[in-house]
């Protein structure tokens, strides 16, 4: 479960825009936005290591962060709404965060784990996850890091849907009940196309079909055409 609460220290932007955002980086900080509950936002920015600690920690995206701007003494409890990586550098960029109340419930994406050996599996068949985040509204400090579900039972022709789950006391799972979410398929079998059959020696061939070796009616078996014609002089 969650419940992780991580203090963040954070300063508020002097300036925005590309060049400010830039320069922030080169000095090792991430801006972001703080954003409140009918508040104006604060364009703020956060040490990139301090950051980093808190997508890398046991509760990841689930932590509930205390945030304290830079002068102030009050926290501003807050959740990791989103947050941009350079593709090519895989550095964070930019981070936005929601500031939320403790005693009121929040929506969030939440992992799915599967947990066990699916007997099915082990006879051939091919298990396909295909969801692998459900939708979840909690208080925050009772937010799930993930969803365990159990596929030791799985055979071939399996399927386990979202009903499947079972929510942690407190949680509510909003996606539809009758969403796959893991199925257990029988293997693929490649059917090989048999040999074409060749005639044994003096059998006739089907009705219809051409004799090995010999030219269609018309044609001169010796391939020689005008030969009606070498004659003229």
């Amino acid at each position: 479960m969650a419940g992780e609460r991580v203090k963040l220290e954070a300063q508020e932007r002097e300036s925005t825009g590309t060049s400010a955002s830039a320069r922030l980086r080169r000095e090792g900080f991430i801006p972001g936005v703080l954003y409140g509950r009918g508040k104006t936002p604060h364009a703020i920015a956060v040490p990139e290591r301090e950051l980093r600690g808190v997508l890398t920690g046991p509760h990841g995206r689930h932590a509930i962060l205390d945030v304290v701007l830079a002068g102030q003494k009050t926290s501003h409890a807050s959740i990791l709404k989103d947050f941009q990586v350079d593709p090519i550098r895989g550095k964070i960029t930019h981070f936005d965060l929601h500031e939320v109340r403790l005693d009121q419930p929040i929506t969030a994406q939440v992992a799915i784990e599967l947990e066990g050996e699916s007997p099915g599996v082990k006879l051939g068949g091919v298990l396909s996850a295909l969801v692998r985040e459900v939708s979840v509204e909690a208080l925050p400090l009772e937010m799930p890091d993930r969803i365990i579900i159990d596929i030791g039972e799985t055979e071939i022709g399996t399927n386990l849907r979202v009903a499947d789950l079972v929510a942690p006391e407190g949680t509510k799972i909003l996606d539809d009940p009758d969403t796959v979410i893991v199925s257990v398929a029988a293997p693929r079998v490649e059917v090989e196309e048999a040999p074409e059959e060749e005639l044994a020696e003096g059998e006739e061939p089907a009705e219809g079909e051409e004799p090995s070796g010999e030219a269609p009616a018309g044609e001169s078996a010796g391939g020689d055409e005008g030969s009606s014609d070498s004659d003229e002089g």
